[in-house]
Parts: C-alpha cells; structure tokens; sequence
C-alpha cells in the first residue's frame, strides 16, 4: 500500500474552551476529502496541526511522508495552503505576486498560470485592493495552484464567493485530481460544494471525528422512512436507525444502514412503508452529527 500524503492518528490538542479529541485522518493520492463541520467544529485547528502551524498536544502527523511539525519545511515544499483568512500585499499588484512566488518555488507553471489567469478572468497588473472579494479568492489560489503542489490544504476557500466564483473554482479543484499522484482536502461547512467535489467525506463536530467514508457509501446508505403505523403494532429496533419520529399514526424513521429488506421488516411489524426518500448530504450530515451529540449526552 503506498503511503499516505497525509495522516493523522489519535490527534489530541487542548484549549480553555475547546478540545480536538483523538482526531485521525487519512487522504491516499487521487483523492478529494471534504472535511466538513459546523464552524468552531475543528477543521481549521486540525489544519493548522497538519501544516505545523499549530504543534498538537498528542498524537502523531505525517504529510508528504515527512513527521510534522519536525519536518514541517520540508513538507511545505509541496503543499499548497489556503485559508479564507489569508491576506495578499494590498498595494501590489497580481503580477509582483506572481514574480515573488515564482522566484521561490522552482515549480512554478508559468503557462498554467496564464491559463489560471484567463479561465478566472484576471489581469496582472491588477492591484490587489481593487479586486472584489471573489477575485482574491482566485488569486489566491492561482498563486497556490501555479506551483503544482501535490498536497492541497484548503480551509474553507468558497465562503463568500457567488455562484459562478464558486464553480469557476471548484472546476479548476476537481482538475487538480486528474493527476492520481495529487490529493485535496477540501474544509467546508457548505456540503453542496463537497458533495460536487469530493469522493470522500469527513464529518467533524465539536473536536471529534464523528464519521468518514466515501461519499457513495453516505448517498446509498442513509434513507428517511416515512410509515404509517396503526394501533397496536410497535416498531422493532432495527441496526442504523439514528432517530424515528412519531405524529398520530406516521412515523418518521431516519437510516444510515438502509436496505430493501428493512421495508420487509416494517410491514412485517404491522407498519405501512408510505415513502422511501433519499437524503442530501447536508440532511445526511445534520442527522449524523444531531444523532451523535444525543449519543454524547446518553
């Protein structure tokens, strides 16, 4: 098995007021990981862990095969970083952007960033202060992208943008993956922009890795179950029910582990199976995570 372009195991890190508890990740190359999370769920702290910006408490780190934060400056040579709160030179220009971080990278794809320039519409000369909000965003990640880095590490790199900012970006991310030899993880607490993305997901929630799995694992297997049941018949407990709500004669039962036989099961208890629904990934990720802070307090 080839090694991991990143890995995380039992990553501990401790703050007056919040807590990153036994956090473990993996990202094979070829792959796009939405790690997703309400804010103040951990993903950026665990970033930062990750980039060696933040020294974990326990736990080990590895990126690119390298030990962080010990080997830190080696692995970012090829890691490319964005975080929504990074700042560029306001008074300088796209273009003096471009030629300082060409001039450190040796990697630098001076025709892929022409390309970058023309696909997000941008113009070097183009002072930084007058760019819109969405137009740092991209230069942002045209400075990143350009040096073809085969670790991508973004912290939430769409908030704020509009709908075609958005796909504009989110297209140039799902072309980094073509070269199997590249990973992103992909921070978001927006799941419409990791469901189009990735193919493999990480839910967090107040420090803790909550769930993980490839996305057609959390699509195919989480239904919501709509029964009719009548006096008198009682539903059984069945694996993978995470909540069932009842109002009179319906019931409303929501699945991780849902399959045909279960609809068998139902009707055998007395129950009516009125509707199988498929679930989104935001109402996957909403169940999930509501289902495990009952669990916490249970």
């Amino acid at each position: 098995m080839n090694e991991p372009l990143l890995e995380l195991d039992g990553v501990d890190k401790t703050y007056r007021f919040f807590k990153l508890s036994a956090v473990a990740l993996r990202l094979e190359a070829g792959q796009i990981m939405g790690f997703v999370g309400p804010n103040g769920a951990g993903k950026s702290t665990t970033i930062r862990i990750a980039m060696g910006m933040i020294r974990q408490d326990r736990g080990t780190v590895r990126v690119l095969g390298q030990p962080i934060p010990a080997m830190q400056a080696v692995a970012k040579r090829d890691i490319g970083f964005v975080s929504e709160d990074m700042r560029l030179h306001a008074g300088l220009t796209l273009d003096w952007h471009m030629t300082f971080v060409s001039s450190i990278y040796p990697g630098w794809d001076a025709s892929y960033a022409a390309q970058l320039l023309e696909r997000f519409n941008l113009h070097p000369e183009q002072a930084i202060k007058a760019l819109s909000h969405g137009e740092r965003v991209k230069a942002t990640l045209l400075l990143v992208l350009a040096r073809r880095p085969r670790l991508l590490l973004l912290d939430e790199p769409t908030t704020g943008l509009d709908p075609v900012a958005r796909h504009e970006v989110l297209a140039e991310l799902m072309d980094v993956v073509r070269d199997d030899r590249r990973a992103i993880l992909f921070s978001s607490h927006n799941t419409q922009d990791v469901e189009q993305i990735s193919d493999y997901i990480t839910f967090i929630d107040r420090g803790c890795i909550i769930d993980s799995s490839d996305k057609e694992t959390f699509l195919d297997g989480w239904r919501r179950l709509h029964l009719d049941v009548p006096p008198g018949a009682t539903l059984p407990e069945l694996r993978g029910v995470v909540e069932t709500r009842t109002s009179g004669r319906l019931a409303v039962v929501t699945t991780r582990a849902y399959s045909p036989e279960i609809d068998a099961v139902y009707e055998r208890a007395g129950a009516r199976v009125a509707d199988v629904q498929r679930m989104s990934l935001e109402e996957i990720f909403v169940a999930n995570v509501m289902h495990n802070r009952r669990e916490r307090v249970a």
